[in-house]
């Protein structure tokens, strides 16, 4: 499922993505809010997990370049990773976004998120969906309101308090 912007492509992850993967999910600036950096077994281990989805559920992850340069810059998308959260929360597709530190700031992230969300919104897929971000994760914070999540509740996620914000589709805003 390849979607094109005016200055990126979202393409589903591949094996030529993995060093790319590895570079992002190992600069620690850049997970902080996500878990921290990832050991290359563990990131080559997300790369499958985000490949598979698409197979299994019709929705899934995409690997986002620089229209220009080839660049990486990310990856963002859909899921149903069966989080056990505390509350329980059996809402499901969950979007979520990381993009490489030399990106931030640069707009890519709304640009890309536009896509996806324009993709998900006409899929099969379509209905509410909800993000977890860490409450210091500002940006992101801001990110998801612009998209429409909205009523933050704390949960536990891995010992951790983290904020659960939900989208409804927009026929149902």
């Amino acid at each position: 499922m390849r979607i094109e912007t005016e200055r990126l492509v979202l393409d589903l992850p591949g094996l030529a993505d993995f060093e790319d993967f590895a570079e992002m999910w190992g600069d620690p600036q850049t997970t902080r809010h996500v878990g921290g950096p990832c050991h290359r077994n563990d990131i080559w281990l997300r790369l499958l997990r985000l490949a598979g989805l698409w197979p299994l559920l019709g929705y899934g992850y995409w690997a986002v370049h620089e229209k220009s340069s080839g660049r990486f810059v990310g990856n963002l998308g859909f899921a149903d990773f069966h989080r056990e959260l505390e509350p329980p929360h059996p809402c499901a597709p969950e979007a979520g976004w990381v993009f490489a530190r030399w990106a931030h700031g640069r707009g890519y992230a709304r640009e890309a998120l536009t896509a996806a969300f324009a993709w998900f919104d006409a899929s099969a897929a379509a209905g509410p969906c909800h993000c977890l971000i860490d409450p210091e994760n500002a940006p992101s914070l801001r990110l998801a309101a612009a998209f429409g999540f909205s009523d933050p509740r704390a949960v536990i996620f891995k010992d951790a308090t983290t904020l659960l914000l939900t989208r409804q589709s927009p026929a149902r805003r």
